[in-house]
């Protein structure tokens, strides 16, 4: 791990204790960027080490371990209540002294992000997000039309499939359904995000092999304003994305929304 990284232990606004890690920019930046893994993932991995270790190149990062993952405490809801987790992140990055905080998500990360940025914004009781980029995200629920999406499927459905989830990926699903209707869909949570004013950018791969290209068309489409980066070659979410890639997302954090 990075010398300069220091983990602490958040709380999510629903008493939830969540492990997290900062890692100062490199350059001084007075942005931090709020990173938040996909599904099966965390902080301590590898793959979501690397991804904070370029974006600090640019700003300060925050990395959390949502609900059910890693070290924190409770079960996966698969980005229904995972917004609370980022709310945290968001809070201590703005506790450490950041003038502004983005959020960046990576699959199930990246709906929750946009979720994160409708449900709670800025407002006297919360210093919420500044803006907003998801990578390779889904844009509906219940998505089935990959067989990477099959399979999730069937496992997080019977409680076979989420012991095997628990032991093969380290996420603790939570096996209460969610609620009727269900949550707002991220196509919905990003037209909500832009009628808050918040800069969005859409990054996605079209060698996704979990979300194919009318996922970000959808999301992109919802919302006037939206910006949109459909990256040839590109599979999906953190175990693919390169330096570059990275790179690109880290300049546009920094200096591009509301500056």
């Amino acid at each position: 791990m990075p010398r300069r990284l220091v983990a602490t232990a958040l709380t999510s606004p629903d008493g939830l204790r969540l492990s997290a890690a900062h890692l100062p920019a490199s350059n001084g930046s007075d942005t931090a960027i709020v990173v938040a893994h996909g599904f099966g993932g965390s902080w301590r991995q590898e793959r979501v080490l690397r991804v904070m270790e370029h974006l600090a190149e640019h700003a300060g990062v925050i990395g959390i371990d949502q609900r059910g993952h890693g070290r924190s405490q409770g079960a996966t809801t698969l980005a229904h209540d995972e917004p609370l987790d980022v709310e945290a992140a968001t809070s201590w990055a703005h506790d450490l002294g950041y003038d502004r905080v983005v959020t960046v998500g990576f699959s199930m990360g990246g709906a929750v992000v946009l979720r994160h940025a409708a449900l709670i914004p800025r407002s006297p009781t919360s210093r919420g997000t500044d803006a907003v980029v998801a990578v390779s995200a889904p844009a509906f629920w219940f998505y089935r039309g990959t067989p990477p999406m099959r399979w999730l499927h069937r496992a997080v459905m019977n409680p076979a499939g989420r012991a095997y989830l628990r032991f093969a990926m380290g996420a603790r699903v939570d096996p209460t359904p969610w609620p009727e209707p269900p949550p707002m869909p991220p196509v919905d949570a990003v037209a909500r995000a832009r009628e808050n004013r918040l800069p969005v950018l859409i990054v996605h791969g079209d060698a996704d092999a979990f979300f194919p290209l009318d996922h970000p068309r959808a999301l992109t489409d919802a919302a006037p304003g939206v910006q949109s980066w459909i990256e040839p070659g590109f599979g999906h979410a953190e175990g693919a994305i390169s330096i570059d890639l990275l790179r690109r997302i880290g300049e546009w954090a920094r200096s591009e929304p509301n500056r």
